[in-house]
């Protein structure tokens, strides 16, 4: 029996050390609140019409649309109209003070002729990369904006390769009907053999050791741009605007302080190849809110470059408030990482719903990524029919991981390095789910255990219940887990002060099973196990006493 009568509060927690005191004593909270600034405008407004921009569908607008934004910002900047109609461009380049604003009844829509775009010196997934150049993009500006209620459209299925498995056999018969080229073992279709060339090139594209952007040219139409990339720039506004159809990912912002997305509506088809919703890259001061994702790839993602390169660059995404925004079909519908070495902290996110993402709450990272993500907080989040995990914390992103094949390596035989990814202090309060296959999953480094995670006032109604392997000062308060598959309910594999408190669920067939050597100091509060058939089993070598409950 270890039914227990009394609770136990975070001081006393902290004498017993069951959590360390870095874990609870934090300067941020929900009462420090960034503050992020917005652009202001002179109300001057340049139509595109008067630079030559016609409606037709036909006619390329590229020039008419940038020498209106020169114009403007050359008269201290205002508003350049794009008003009712089908306006067709090829790449448009922001310039300081501009707000570009796209009418409720305006179609913006790039051009499919991809000569339009020229290769230029990029950024894909963390690394200095050929790319062609996107759509809409600005570099080293200030008080720039796009507005409107109007709609941009990158062209995307154009520029994207997809497989035979993510289509009906109708949509695939006339896709490769189309053009293009399918793969020699016809799972994958091909927009060029261009691109396939690149697809199957180690590396292709990745700027560095002597290699150029000419060196790429053969390759052109493999580097597929993000619709939207703003770099370096500082006071900038996202609003109203439906952007959709990305090549890849849709919003990139890179190396941008004082960033505001409000009201944004993101469409990329669910089987996008990399159709990423928005990432936010070693950026500071950010609000994203009242906004709507549909995402080919993860829904809402914090980035801060990847392996050396980004540690190099050292530039953290901090101080970022996300609230009140709705994320459909994506691989997560909240995401940090897998390319965070620059590190992220200071993160508040709030009041979001979450329908049919992959995974619902992700961190994702992986060893020789480095960087620290700490101090999150997270409260007020919905989800429902999520396919994975509703929490995944996963250090072992895109490689397998001790564990997975019932084996625990108890003893590390990585050193630590600054190549040694790190998750710590992450707040999560009032998480409900609604349908997911497993509740959460904490999976950390033998070498590098996954510190200082709180999950309290939640309830899970999934497939299977908790898994947690390398972490250390974990607490669950008040967190109801109706599972189906509950053998067990919660597993734990090299668990270090790990709290249990107010733990409620329907039945289980085991509630703990616990493995793993390091597992010391897991402690059961006001938890019932009458509803339990076993309460707890112990791995061959594990002492009875790491587990306790008063």
């Amino acid at each position: 029996m270890f039914i227990v009568k009394r609770s136990i509060g975070i001081a006393a927690l902290l004498v017993t050390g069951l959590l360390t005191a870095s874990a609870q004593v934090t300067p941020y909270s929900w009462q420090h609140l960034p503050k992020v600034s917005s652009p202001v405008f002179k109300k001057d407004t340049v139509n595109i019409v008067n630079y030559g921009a016609k409606a037709d569908g036909i006619t390329l607008n590229t020039s008419s649309i940038n020498k209106a934004i020169t114009a403007c910002s050359a008269k201290g900047g205002g508003v350049v109209l794009i008003p009712q109609g089908l306006w067709l461009s090829g790449p448009i380049v922001m310039k300081s003070n501009v707000n570009l604003h796209v009418s409720r009844a305006a179609l913006l829509q790039f051009t499919d002729d991809k000569s339009q775009y020229k290769l230029i010196e990029g950024n894909y997934e963390g690394h200095a990369a050929v790319r062609n150049e996107s759509p809409i993009s600005g570099t080293n500006l200030e008080n720039i904006a796009i507005t409107g209620d109007g709609i941009i459209d990158g062209h995307g299925e154009v520029w994207r390769a997809i497989g035979k498995d993510r289509l009906t056999e109708a949509e695939w018969k006339k896709l490769a009907a189309s053009g293009g080229v399918v793969s020699e073992n016809g799972k994958t279709w091909y927009p060029s053999e261009s691109f396939m060339t690149g697809a199957k090139t180690p590396g292709a594209g990745l700027l560095g050791a002597g290699k150029t952007i000419q060196d790429n040219e053969a390759l052109k139409d493999f580097f597929r741009p993000n619709m939207l990339v703003l770099t370096n720039c500082k006071k900038v506004l996202l609003q109203n605007v439906t952007l959709q159809n990305s090549p890849a990912w849709d919003i990139h912002t890179l190396l941008c302080e004082d960033l505001t997305v409000q009201n944004v509506r993101v469409r990329n088809a669910w089987n996008a190849q990399n159709g990423d919703g928005i990432d936010v890259e070693s950026c500071k001061n950010v609000l994203i809110e009242r906004s709507t994702f549909d995402a080919g790839d993860d829904g809402i993602c914090i980035k801060s470059g990847r392996d050396e390169e980004g540690r190099k660059r050292g530039k953290p995404t901090e101080n970022v408030i996300v609230r009140n925004n709705v994320v459909y079909r994506a691989h997560g519908g909240f995401v940090i990482g897998s390319e965070m070495s620059g590190g992220a902290r200071n993160i508040f996110v709030s009041d979001c719903t979450f329908i049919g993402t992959d995974i619902g709450l992700r961190f994702k990272t992986t060893r020789g990524r480095g960087g620290v993500v700490e101090n999150i907080f997270i409260k007020n989040i919905s989800m429902r029919d999520i396919l994975h995990e509703a929490i995944l914390f996963d250090m072992y992103y895109g490689g397998k991981s001790p564990g997975e094949d019932g084996e625990v390596k108890d003893e590390a035989v990585i050193p630590v390095t600054e190549a040694t990814p790190a998750f710590r202090d992450f707040y999560v309060d009032n998480v409900v789910c609604n349908g997911a296959e497993k509740a959460l999953m904490i999976r950390g480094l033998p070498e590098m255990s996954i510190k200082g995670i709180h999950i309290e006032n939640s309830t899970f109604q999934t497939g299977k219940g908790v898994d947690i392997i390398e972490a250390q000062n974990i607490s669950l308060k008040n967190v109801r887990l109706n599972s189906k598959d509950t053998s067990p309910l919660i597993n734990i594999k090299n668990g270090k002060s790990i709290v249990f408190d107010q733990i409620a669920y329907d039945h289980a067939q085991l509630l703990f099973k616990i493995g793993g050597k390091k597992s010391a100091q897991i402690q059961v509060l006001n938890t019932n196990e009458s509803k339990a058939k076993a309460k707890v089993e112990f791995e061959k070598g594990i002492n009875s006493t790491v587990l306790t409950a008063k």
